[in-house]
């Protein structure tokens, strides 16, 4: 069916909207940090990063335009201090831009998935191959540079075995047997995108103009601790190493390189994402405690979530979605 046929659905017109707006923030940090990197292999890869989503973002505009949305104000240069002291390490911002690229990975992925129309899904394959692309060149730069934190090792057993009765799911009684295979992706998983989050905290709070925001970001700093010390806590029992983390990496500067807006933004992406991942390790845990765990953290990052929305809508730093038709409102009116 020709695509001048084919209205774009409202899960396309969302996921477009989403890209846009989490991507002019993501973008944002991205041009920071390339003002202050100083290894040119690193700073090569910000500015194809840079210019990727430059590309991209003409496209969705384009998209979003043709069928008579309203292009969503997303982040611009006015949330960026040009000039602002470095806060980061250029390690870190290698390691920042390797997280935001797998966000990117996966977000395409969802983002095709919710595809039918032809030229939406050519320009989301286009996308994911973008990501793929910067994803390798993240890991190689990272091995090179002996910085990329791989997951344990296993020794190999001789042959397949076989579940062999409930003691495999128990986790607080009698014989805890070790992690599977399939638990410590998730844990290690989780880990890492918990170490990001408690570590932009870390930086946003030194640097936030807004006393409301810094006190936000000194608490969730204190909840992402205590979770990757809970997580870290079941792997030690197994005598397991523990992704390491990234807080030295943060300089001591307070002068804020972005608006709090934009800090508090990408905090809550953060958290909204970790939600996929936290229930992901859900669903592939068996150990009663793991099970229990999850569902907690689960359960607090919800309170947290709410608490930054609470703060996002009172300063109206949260853009509106497009939304369903008010059927009776429309009625209402006639």
């Amino acid at each position: 069916m020709d695509k001048e046929e084919l209205k774009l659905t409202s899960a396309e017109i969302g996921t477009l909207w989403g890209e846009y707006v989490t991507g002019t923030a993501i973008n944002i940090v991205n041009k920071y940090m390339l003002s202050t990197i100083e290894d040119e292999k690193i700073k090569m890869l910000f500015e194809e990063a840079i210019q990727t989503f430059e590309s991209q973002k003409s496209q969705i505009k384009i998209f979003i335009e043709n069928e008579g949305f309203p292009v969503p104000i997303g982040f611009t240069e006015s949330d960026l201090n040009e000039g602002a002291k470095r806060l980061f390490s250029d390690i870190f911002c290698l390691h920042y831009l390797h997280i935001m690229t797998l966000h990117g990975m996966l977000g395409h992925t969802t983002s095709l998935s919710s595809s039918v129309r032809k030229d939406l899904r050519d320009f989301y394959d286009a996308c994911d191959n973008s990501a793929k692309k910067m994803y390798h060149q993240t890991i190689e730069l990272l091995l090179e540079k002996g910085h990329f934190q791989k997951d344990p090792y296993f020794y190999p057993k001789n042959n397949p075995e076989f579940i062999s009765g409930q003691q495999f799911l128990d986790g607080y009684f009698g014989n805890q047997r070790p992690l599977a295979a399939t638990e410590i992706i998730s844990l290690s998983f989780n880990m890492k995108k918990k170490i990001m989050e408690k570590t932009l905290a870390i930086a946003f709070s030194q640097v936030a103009q807004s006393k409301e925001v810094r006190k936000f970001l000194k608490s969730l700093q204190k909840t992402s601790d205590n979770q990757i010390q809970t997580l870290g806590g079941i792997l030690h029992q197994d005598n397991l190493p523990v992704p390491m983390s990234w807080e030295s990496e943060v300089t001591i500067s307070q002068e804020s390189p972005f608006s709090d807006k934009l800090m508090l933004y990408h905090i809550g992406f953060l958290l909204q994402s970790s939600q996929a991942y936290h229930g992901a390790g859900l669903a592939s845990s068996m150990r009663t405690d793991l099970i229990v765990t999850y569902e907690q953290t689960i359960l607090k990052n919800l309170m947290v979530t709410k608490e930054w929305f609470n703060l996002m809508t009172k300063n109206k730093w949260l853009e509106q979605p497009p939304l369903a038709p008010n059927r009776k409102d429309i009625a209402k009116d006639k």
